[in-house]
């Protein structure tokens, strides 16, 4: 099991204007950061998977207990897809097919997330609820820059208004300056002049990446937004964690089968499985696959 904690790394929720509104922020920095060190992410990618991992992991923060979610973007840029995990419990982890893209700026000057996600294809998001099926819910790219594109995701699928900022700003030498991101969310029953003060509200909003470089917090950012009429209900910890163990693996390669792992001991007499989410490689000798195939054989009736 993988886990790092980013020192700052926090997500605050919130009730605004009465309860017409809900409300969350979150700093990612130091998720980001970890996922770009494990990764070897290039700086557009960087920025790609950072966005999708913070609305990750404001999404985990809306489930309960032991539920959990799988986000996955599936562009049609060089990225490739885009997936991220995360759970109730603030633990994200993540990952994308092709790291090593880096695109010229956009005609904004900034980082070119949309021409490295593509701007057409599927965001698909699956929640373990606990329930026989999992809730699945999918909509089409609108954008690429993927703050419109999980707003278009929440008010199409979800029927819930709302308004999703993302942002993650890299520095020159490809670490991660900071990370962060916002949800809102109009509830059922809020005033239409709520919604106007709101969409106001975003038109003047700096970007989220600027207010965090100028030492704003997530709380500061809710307080911001909601022209400091909101209600701070709790605050959470954001870790990268991963579930993957050497355990794990063994199982995984001995549900491959005899056959096919006596093949994998002949020809190369050794494996090496890396784990997708988190990069840590599993190294196994001969000796170790022996043992797993034995394993592996039906079990002889007595």
């Amino acid at each position: 099991m993988n886990e790092s904690r980013g020192a700052d790394d926090v997500l605050v929720r919130g009730i605004a204007w009465g309860g017409g509104l809900r409300a969350y922020a979150v700093r990612t920095t130091g998720l980001a950061g970890e996922l770009q060190r494990r990764h070897g992410t290039y700086p557009t990618a960087t920025a790609a998977l950072g966005r999708a991992a913070t609305a990750g992991a404001m999404m985990g923060a809306m489930l309960k207990g032991e539920e959990k979610l799988t986000v996955q973007v599936k562009g049609d840029g060089p990225l490739g897809q885009i997936v991220v995990d995360a759970n109730a419990k603030g633990e994200v982890r993540g990952y994308v097919d092709n790291p090593q893209v880096h695109l010229p700026p956009n005609a904004q000057g900034k980082l070119d997330v949309a021409g490295a996600v593509g701007r057409s294809g599927y965001i698909h998001i699956v929640k373990d609820l606990g329930l026989k099926e999992p809730y699945r819910g999918s909509v089409p790219i609108v954008s690429g820059e993927l703050g419109e594109d999980f707003t278009y995701y929440f008010a199409s699928s979800e029927q819930t208004p709302s308004a999703v900022g993302l942002g993650v700003l890299v520095d020159v030498d490809g670490s991660v300056l900071h990370a962060g991101g916002f949800l809102l969310q109009i509830m059922p029953g809020a005033e239409e002049q709520d919604i106007t003060r709101l969409e106001q509200r975003l038109q003047e909003m700096p970007h989220v990446t600027s207010l965090l470089d100028r030492g704003e917090t997530p709380e500061s950012i809710l307080r911001f937004l909601t022209d400091d009429d909101v209600q701070l209900l709790d605050a959470m910890p954001i870790v990268f964690k991963c579930n993957c163990s050497r355990e794990r693996v063994e199982r995984t390669l001995v549900s491959m089968g005899e056959a096919e792992l006596a093949a994998l001991i002949e020809e190369d007499g050794r494996a090496e499985v890396t784990c997708h989410f988190c990069n840590s490689a599993y190294e196994f000798d001969r000796h170790e696959l022996e043992k797993l195939l034995e394993q592996a054989k039906p079990k002889q009736d007595v």
